[in-house]
């Protein structure tokens, strides 16, 4: 079975290239699911048939989301929340996970790429950038990590960036967030691994949700996007769905610690 989407040039894409029985019933917790990369997140898992929870700060787009997708599998449950704060963060994820069972898989997509130069940042805007693109992923594993452990199982996927990698100028305080995904994954996945939980990173390049073309995409900037791509065709978001579906699957039982990058060969 494949579930099928439209692509930027008008061809179908598969949303979900390939489906994985093991994933029918685990339990997939998102961050950010409203839209963008993280509705195609709670799109594919849901069309192989997961329990789905994800917060989301968009209250509109996530009612959309969840009755856009409502005929495609078991239906999502979904909270109002804003990342930085850890608490509701935190009691969102055990929430969930005493309304769906315990958490299999975590993916902390939640980001925001806003551009800001180096002389404008100030403590505060420093504090609100590091607490949606850093420091809600790290308590998000914080609170997912002991259900996990009384399972003896568990996928955890950081969604990084290969920004920092190309050197983009525009976003310091994004580009260092995002880096230490790289980081923080290495630095838990021997601990986790005991316990059978692994931890991966999973970097997107330039993806063409519907921010990034509005705000971004201009002639100039996609015959760059030609230039340093290997392949020709743009990255959308159910190219990073795709690779989530492996590498919350057991299909990648033998993966963590690693990073899994999906730029078309930009990097």
């Amino acid at each position: 079975m494949l579930a099928s989407s439209v692509r930027h040039d008008g061809r179908s894409a598969a949303t979900s290239e390939a489906v994985y029985p093991d994933l029918c019933a685990r339990r997939v917790f998102i961050t950010g699911g409203g839209s963008g990369i993280g509705a195609a997140l709670v799109e594919a898992f849901v069309r192989q048939g997961a329990h789905v929870a994800f917060v989301d700060i968009n209250a509109d787009v996530s009612h959309a989301l969840v009755d856009r997708i409502r005929d495609l599998g078991p239906a999502p449950w979904w909270r109002r929340c804003d990342v930085t704060d850890v608490h509701s963060l935190q009691q969102a994820i055990t929430d969930a996970a005493q309304a769906l069972g315990a958490l299999d898989v975590l993916v902390n997509n939640v980001g925001s790429d806003d551009r800001h130069a180096l002389e404008d940042v100030t403590p505060v805007y420093w504090e609100q950038r590091i607490g949606i693109n850093q420091r809600a992923a790290f308590f998000a594993i914080q609170a997912v990590v002991p259900g996990m452990r009384r399972q003896g199982r568990g996928s955890i996927i950081n969604l990084g960036s290969t920004g920092w990698q190309t050197k983009n100028a525009g976003y310091p305080c994004y580009a260092m967030a995002k880096s230490s995904m790289n980081g923080m994954t290495r630095g838990m996945a021997k601990s986790l691994g005991e316990h059978r939980i692994r931890i991966n990173v999973l970097s997107p390049g330039w993806v063409m949700t519907e921010r990034q073309r509005m705000l971004w995409l201009t002639a100039e900037s996609e015959k760059e996007l030609m230039e340093n791509q290997c392949l020709p065709d743009k990255i959308m978001p159910a190219d990073i769905a795709s690779m989530a579906l492996f590498l919350a699957s057991d299909a990648s039982r033998a993966c963590t610690a690693q990073e899994f990058v999906v730029d078309a060969g930009w990097t």
